[in-house]
């Protein structure tokens, strides 16, 4: 047989019947198929699938590539010749099943069991050149290649059920990189809105000190919508006329909520560089305390129509001219606060209600005017008002007040004595210092006023039990009681307190200098109502019951809520105001602070001790308050054991000062021997020595006086 060259494909001729091995046992030539791995494994699979008996009845070369070759054996027919058993029957992958094409090697299922070679020993290989230049190896397709070369993982193709994608890839587009800006200024190239954004977190004192970075940045700064509420409250002593004048003008169009309380600084540049023009789109308007001219509230008044909530407590140029021109060009008024300008009485007011019918909050503490009966009767047609303030008004009377709540000739229900009136939508009622009203004005209230959530009586001295028992039961919804300085209440006001709807929500009640009330009228009132949370009882009859059961409320409060966590800390739950109260003692307000740093211990239902989540903050004798507001300190921090030590201290001080001023009696004399006999039972005869403690001879003298032996 002649030697193959390198570089040469063998071919064999179309008798081989497999390129596996070829060889017999009598010294045949025997050709060993080499393991292969990776694409030449799936190339060897490709060249047996060509090699078919399927494909060689199509009319296909029975070897070979169609276009380009590989340096190594041609493919071999594994047909054999016709069986004289019949006709073959393949697998599954039969020519009939797969339409012609076989999808898989077949071979001769029926050849006899006879050890013949697969081919004849005289089959002559022969050699075909293919040239220096030819390449190697087959190189596939890009969209066929593995995604190992790749770099890809391997996924399912579409279309080919159950075909991984292991041995194909898919072309990779590759993510242009986008080059990096030079000269790139993060802040300067942000969107303005963010910016303005950002600057908005920051408070006004700061906003103006960034606007002195550089001209961008005060144009920045001094922009109108940072400044559409302008709010000077916080901070109107510490910023310049000038600044002030500056932001309003250039903001002016954007600002919604001007609030220039107390800057009195503006006084002489009101008309300035046309601050009064600037602006024309407010909503809420306050000039509360300051000094302003009357010429410049009304253009502020005319040139704002949409004005919701108007603040002139206080101004010396507010009159009734004013509040003309609030009726005839503020229709959407709701708010509306004149107290203290004496320049304006009920009868500006009375064009505002006519003119403005969305007005909810009259506040007119100290005007005149208000026994205008007719004016009343305007203001019970109207119904819109849902609080009233009328502090200071001594021209009230009750013929006017009743006048506001059941009108004037109005029907009678003969069963029950009441005027037939649709209720009032009053929640708050302020009639402080109103010295001219009686029981009658506030009878009148009585089952008119559901909705009635504050009441402030304070100083109407003419007031007794009878107006406010009549009361109470009818406002279910009461969460504000001022009572302060009535002398003529007693304990049944208290006691009609505490059983009338309102105890569920009653959360603060004033009954300072009604020196009549006492522990039978409070301790019924703390029982009775679970929500209290300031409670002033200073100069009244109180005595040390009240504050151990304000102390016992509290923490039953502790118990129904959840514990405190380590993190957490109490909170004031209760505001206790008991000075000048004869009959309060220390030993009160020692049990008061005892239960502020009472820590429950662990119960079956508890494993871990809890700590109050609510204590009371208590105003006392000036003496005391010292030791109070510090032991209030550290149970608001945490320090339990701290304000525990502080009370043990305190009230061992206490005791100590009880008893060294007890008096000048017996039982001074008694502490004063003691402390001379304490004294005389360690002095020496001589040198003041110990006995025993020097040389011999150290003895007593002998004492003179009753009581030296019993002490030894």
């Amino acid at each position: 047989m002649a030697q193959i060259a390198a570089g040469d494909a063998v071919e064999p001729s179309e008798d081989v019947r497999s390129p596996a091995s070829v060889g017999s046992s009598s010294g045949a030539v025997t050709f060993e198929r080499p393991k292969l791995k990776g694409r030449k494994k799936l190339l060897d699979g490709l060249q047996r699938i060509h090699s078919s008996s399927s494909l060689s009845k199509a009319g296909r070369a029975p070897s070979g590539y169609r276009s380009g070759g590989l340096q190594s054996m041609s493919c071999v027919s594994l047909s054999s010749a016709g069986s004289p058993y019949g006709n073959s029957y393949g697998g599954s992958c039969s020519s009939e099943i797969s339409a012609v094409y076989s999808t898989a090697p077949t071979s001769a299922a029926t050849t006899p069991a006879v050890d013949a070679p697969l081919f004849e020993r005289k089959t002559r290989l022969r050699a075909i050149s293919l040239g220096k230049d030819a390449p190697s190896s087959v190189r596939l397709p890009a969209d066929l290649r593995p995604f190992s070369r790749l770099g890809v993982s391997p996924a399912i193709t579409p279309g080919l059920g159950g075909v991984s994608e292991d041995y194909f890839s898919i072309p990779v587009s590759r993510v242009k990189k986008i080059p990096k800006r030079e000269n790139f200024n993060f802040w300067d190239e942000m969107p303005s809105e963010i910016r303005m954004h950002i600057l908005q977190y920051l408070k006004p004192k700061e906003i103006i000190r960034c606007s002195s970075v550089s001209k961008a940045w005060h144009k920045m700064c001094f922009d109108g919508q940072l400044w559409s509420n302008l709010n000077t409250s916080d901070f109107y002593r510490d910023i310049p006329a000038d600044a002030l004048v500056n932001i309003i003008t250039s903001a002016g169009p954007f600002v919604r909520d001007l609030n220039l309380r107390g800057c009195v600084q503006l006084r002489e540049r009101w008309n300035a560089k046309g601050l009064a023009d600037a602006c024309r789109n407010l909503e809420n308007f306050s000039l509360e305390g300051c000094r302003i001219d009357r010429t410049s509230i009304h253009c502020f008044l005319l040139q704002n129509t949409r004005l919701v909530h108007i603040n002139l407590s206080g101004l010396a140029g507010a009159t009734n001219s004013a509040m003309k021109i609030v009726a005839q060009y503020c229709p959407k008024i709701e708010h509306l606060n004149i107290s203290w300008c004496n320049n304006i009485d009920t009868r500006g007011i009375r064009k505002v209600v006519e003119g403005c019918p969305n007005l909810k909050d009259l506040r007119a503490g100290e005007i005149r005017g208000w026994d205008d009966v007719e004016f009343m009767h305007e203001l019970f047609k109207r119904n819109t008002l849902e609080r009233l303030v009328l502090m200071n008004c001594d021209s009230l009377t009750d013929e006017s007040l009743c006048a506001l709540i059941e009108g004037t000739d109005s029907e009678i229900d003969f069963l029950t004595g009441r005027f037939i009136v649709p209720p009032r939508k009053l929640k708050h009622l302020d009639l402080t210092r109103c010295r001219g009203i009686t029981d009658k004005a506030i009878r009148a209230l009585s089952h008119n006023v559901p909705d009635l959530e504050g009441l402030q009586l304070s100083k109407c001295h003419a007031l007794t039990d009878a107006a406010l028992t009549d009361l109470l039961p009818t406002t279910p919804r009461l969460t504000h009681l001022d009572l302060e300085e009535l002398n003529e209440l007693t304990n049944a006001t208290l006691q009609a307190l505490s059983s009338a709807p309102c105890k569920e929500y009653l959360g603060h009640l004033s009954i300072s200098y009604c020196e009549s009330l006492g522990d039978a009228g409070m301790i019924p009132v703390l029982k009775s109502c679970p929500r209290l949370q300031s409670l002033d009882m200073d100069n009244t009859r109180i005595s040390d019951l009240v504050l151990v059961e304000a102390a016992a409320c509290v923490r039953s409060r502790n118990r129904l809520a959840r514990g405190l966590t380590a993190s957490e800390r109490p909170t004031v739950g209760l505001r206790l105001v008991a000075y000048d109260c004869a009959n309060v003692t220390w030993t009160g307000v020692r049990e008061v602070l005892s239960r502020n740093a009472e820590i429950m211990r662990p119960t079956a239902k508890n494993v871990a001790a809890t700590y109050p989540r609510e204590i009371i903050q208590m105003k006392c004798f000036y003496n005391w308050q010292p030791t109070v507001e510090e032991h209030t300190k550290r149970v608001l921090r945490g320090d339990f054991a701290a304000a525990a030590r502080l009370e043990r201290k305190w009230a061992e001080w206490m005791m100590l000062n009880e008893e060294a001023g007890a008096g000048a009696g017996h039982g001074a004399r008694r502490r004063r021997r003691r402390a001379r006999e304490a004294q005389l039972l360690h002095a020496d005869e001589e040198e003041g020595g110990v006995m025993g403690a020097g040389g011999v001879g150290r003895r007593r003298r002998a004492r003179s006086g009753p009581g030296g032996c019993s002490v030894m």
